[in-house]
């Protein structure tokens, strides 16, 4: 009998062993405000170009008077205006041009960037 439970214990630890350790998702800061600015960083440098994939995103939107509004194949993310928050998505971004705004001040607080792979 022990040695049965023995065998249980190791396989189920081998089987443990065996399974990939689940990765963080790669994660993406998008900021506005308090003034006339908006950016979207990942690790502290701002995003020109990513991979295809899926990406955990923070909106830190720090005015009422703007909105962080996020458009791209499939994503479509809009802070709201009125109200300072902080929200985190999963999003899954695919190939294609994605631009990010302030809808009150598109054109002075925008950007752009190209996930390719």
């Amino acid at each position: 009998m022990f040695r049965h439970h023995l065998a249980f214990v190791a396989a189920a630890a081998a089987l443990v062993s065996a399974l990939p350790a689940q990765a963080a998702l790669p994660k993406l800061v998008g900021t506005v405000g308090p003034g006339f600015d908006i950016s979207l960083k990942q690790g502290g440098v701002a995003v020109k170009r990513l991979k295809p994939g899926k990406y955990t995103f923070v909106v830190v939107d720090r005015s009422s008077m703007h909105n962080f509004h996020l458009i791209g194949r499939g994503v479509n993310i809009d802070s709201g205006i009125g109200r300072r928050s902080t929200k985190t998505y999963t999003i899954t971004l695919r190939a294609g041009t994605y631009r990010f705004l302030c809808d009150p001040h598109e054109l002075a607080m925008k950007g752009t960037f190209r996930v390719s792979p």
